[in-house]
């Protein structure tokens, strides 16, 4: 039986913290942290019952932070190269290590984690973390690799800028690092760097700016950027053998996937090598790719990625149709384009590099994104991907440091979400817990009818043009055939939707009087279905239906 993949995108550090103190640039001591065992089985049970399949830890490998933990033998990292108080999760100081901010005791972090797994499992739900494949935090040092193992940038050549085979990172031989900003930073000493080495966003000079992601160190996986790109993968680079050694050692720990950083700034060709290996050991491990650029979704899937980012198409085209920027018949278009290619597109309205949706950037207003998540979870059979607190409509607009006002929750600085702060202390608003409502009823639809999870989806939008603001498809396996209809306008409207002739042949649907069922309220109506006939539907502003008919 096919199962419908929903994930649960939690950044690990925010989820669980219940601290609502919220100072700008607070201290960990100030705004306090998340933690790995906030992650309860009663917290866990709830996320299997809203319909979750995967929970996806973001920030659980050891990063770069100005707090302090050398009295735990971790070293402390200068704060000129620390974005924000807590750092950035995508800043990884050592691969074979576990956030200590996460631990509730520092020294038995990767006992924790492990627990972490277990109690995961133990709620009927699989466990995805993030690998950072494309950059390190700049003052990267492991102390908890294996006995054997050599560090990244160890034996490096540091006299040459790039070095096809041996060398891990991408240098400026002769250069000092000196970037725009002060490199003291209120620390004693100044950060220093020399050869400087080049920056994550591939920036490849001794100074990066403001803009650049001028914390990390950009990783050498065999292509020559200096001569224009060119790929030597003869004879393997030994960043190869070096992240693929980590991919291993993190699946050993009975994860069930890797969420991977900025896939597509690593070449597909090392993607072949590693998700082989890996696979071959673990082979129910799967990959999910951060990959926007849509000429390439097809050559990363061959690589061995087993979900892609669906941004440039979907998500672009769902934000567009929300704001009233573009018409519901724009979906369609945004599908087609990787209909080849659809069970390995991840669907998603929210993560922590776009805005909320309640944002004063997005729609100002989370009940306007509920169409887009039902027709997004409801269309096809590909994954979705919820970001924690969008279903309670987190508003987005703080504040917290680093990360300034711009509509997104922090992924810098020590924070609390105020919505799952409130969740946890059953204060929601009415409306608030309305939307968790219909989150939930939508998200469970789709993971027990066996119309969403395996069958036939067909879009009625090329016979309905008279429809700018709904949108109207169907679903059929076996003897169940949905009637989906979702309403982007903000009032309640009656439509006519069409049924054209080939929606009979294809689906293999005779003509009739059924009763359909609406999954989402339970009420039951008759409705007639002819070719090349209309059915009259009435839908809640900002709302839809899921109609139910055995056929």
């Amino acid at each position: 039986m096919k199962d419908k993949v929903i994930i649960y995108q939690v950044f690990t550090r925010l989820y669980g913290n219940r601290n609502t103190t919220r100072q700008e640039n607070g201290t960990i001591e100030e705004n306090g942290c998340g933690k790995m065992a906030d992650f309860t089985p009663e917290v866990l049970k709830g996320m299997a019952q809203m319909g979750i399949s995967h929970v996806w830890y973001t920030g659980i490998i050891r990063h770069a932070t100005v707090t302090d933990y050398s009295v735990y033998g971790i070293p402390r990292q200068h704060s000129a190269v620390v974005k924000g108080k807590a750092g950035s999760p995508y800043a990884i100081t050592d691969y074979y290590d576990v956030d200590p901010d996460l631990a509730m005791n520092v020294n038995q972090r990767m006992q924790e984690f492990e627990q972490l797994v277990a109690r995961t499992h133990e709620a009927g739900l699989k466990m995805i973390i993030d690998f950072v494949p494309n950059h390190v935090a700049r003052q990267y040092h492991s102390v908890c690799k294996p006995v054997g193992v050599k560090d990244l940038g160890e034996d490096d050549h540091t006299d040459c800028g790039f070095d096809p085979v041996n060398n891990n990172f991408y240098y400026c031989p002769g250069q000092r690092f000196v970037p725009y900003f002060d490199l003291y930073h209120g620390e004693q000493e100044p950060y220093m760097e020399e050869p400087a080495k080049a920056t994550g966003n591939d920036h490849f000079d001794n100074a990066p700016g403001k803009n650049d992601w001028y914390e990390t160190v950009k990783l050498n996986y065999g292509v020559d950027y200096y001569a224009g790109g060119i790929g030597h993968f003869e004879p393997i680079p030994d960043t190869w053998k070096k992240m693929t050694d980590i991919l291993l050692f993190w699946a050993s720990k009975g994860i069930d996937g890797f969420r991977c950083d900025m896939a597509e700034m690593v070449p597909a060709e090392f993607w072949s090598y590693a998700t082989a290996i890996v696979k071959q050991k673990y082979k129910n491990i799967i990959f999910v790719g951060e990959v926007y650029n849509p000429n390439e979704y097809r050559h990363y899937i061959a690589s061995g990625f087993d979900w892609l980012y669906d941004k440039v198409g979907m998500y672009d085209t769902m934000r567009a149709v929300i704001c009233h920027h573009a018409p519901a018949s724009a979906i369609s278009g945004a599908w087609q384009q990787t209909d080849d290619i659809r069970d390995h597109m991840l669907y998603f309205l929210e993560n922590h590099d776009e805005q909320r949706i309640a944002s004063d950037f997005f729609a100002a207003d989370a009940v306007k994104g509920v169409p887009a998540m039902m027709a997004s979870l409801l269309m096809q059979q590909n994954p979705f991907m919820l970001y924690a607190a969008e279903e309670y409509g987190e508003h987005g607009m703080d504040k917290e440091g680093f990360s300034g006002n711009d509509g997104r929750t922090t992924i810098f600085d020590y924070w609390s979400i105020d919505t799952l702060c409130r969740a946890a202390a059953k204060k929601l608003t009415t409306k608030e817990k309305q939307l968790f409502d219909i989150h939930k009823r939508t998200m469970l639809i789709a993971r027990k009818e066996k119309a969403i999870r395996e069958g036939v989806f067909f879009d009625l939008m090329y016979v309905n043009g008279q429809l700018e603001r709904q949108y109207v498809f169907l679903r059929q396996a076996g003897h169940d055939l949905l009637l989906v209809a979702v309403n982007f306008d903000d009032y309640a409207v009656a439509i006519d939707v069409n049924f054209p002739a080939h929606a009979f042949e294809y689906l293999k649907v005779k003509e009739g009087t059924y009763v359909a069922t609406d999954l989402l309220t339970k009420e039951k109506e008759e409705i007639t279905l002819k070719a090349d006939s209309a059915v009259r539907l009435t839908l809640d502003s900002r709302g839809g239906c899921v109609l139910k008919m055995k056929v």
